[in-house]
């Protein structure tokens, strides 16, 4: 026998109600996963349990993309229809949209914050691992430029030191070259002259003696005066 249709109204049993909730509940994703693959659409499906634990599903885990665009087509659609209206329409709906952002950043920094993760799929989880491995890839990609520049900078001031260093040393060695070098000239104009020795360096050979001091004096004296000095 075929099976028989459900007449839809509210399954009283508790149970058989779970039972129900959960096969349609997959099923409803599985509908919608098959769409967006086979006609290239954009999905985004959210279903609430009794107990309000949430089940969603969305194209590329893209649902605040999606929600987005889907206010703004809502924007569109009552901008044409409602043009009395404009002034309080477009305040109340950029109030529900603040409004419905704001709940999804703060139940993603719930996530984030290891809050709230029993009503997470496996999918959300691991897309949620995703965020939080590119967010430290992104950190530590930071730090390591801070890094690497806080580096080349030290290398620089280290560079500049050691030509500084160079160029002062060179200096130095330029000053003392210099120092020497006056030592020495001035040593070598300060060397005494052999004057005072029994023989004259030159005009008298070697070996020769020289007369008393008074022949000597007397050979630069006038003939007039020597004859006087023999008298």
């Amino acid at each position: 026998m075929g099976r028989g249709r459900v007449q839809l109204k509210r399954i009283e049993n508790k149970i058989n109600r779970q039972v129900t909730f959960s096969k349609r509940r997959c099923g409803l994703l599985k509908k919608a996963h098959e769409i967006s693959v086979l006609c290239d659409a954009e999905v985004a499906l959210i279903v609430f349990s009794t107990k309000g634990k949430l089940f969603e599903y969305a194209t590329d885990s893209c649902m605040e993309r999606i929600l987005e665009r889907y206010e703004r087509y809502s924007y569109a659609e009552s901008q044409i229809l409602t043009n009395d209206a404009q002034a309080n329409g477009n305040w109340a709906l950029e109030h529900a949209k603040l409004k419905a952002r704001m709940e999804i950043l703060q139940k993603n920094q719930k996530n984030l914050m290891g809050e709230e993760l029993d009503s997470l799929s496996l999918k959300e989880l691991q897309n949620l691992e995703h965020q939080l491995e590119t967010a430290l890839k992104h950190i530590r990609s930071r730090k390591d430029k801070a890094l690497q520049e806080q580096n080349n900078l030290l290398a620089k001031k280290v560079k500049e030191k050691e030509k500084a260093l160079a160029q002062q040393t060179q200096w130095e060695n330029q000053q003392d070259n210099a120092l020497t070098s006056s030592s020495v000239i001035l040593s070598q104009s300060l060397q005494p002259l052999n004057i005072g020795g029994p023989y004259h360096a030159t005009g008298i050979e070697e070996g020769t003696a020289l007369g008393p001091p008074q022949h000597r004096n007397a050979t630069l004296l006038p003939s007039w005066m020597l004859s006087h000095l023999e008298e």
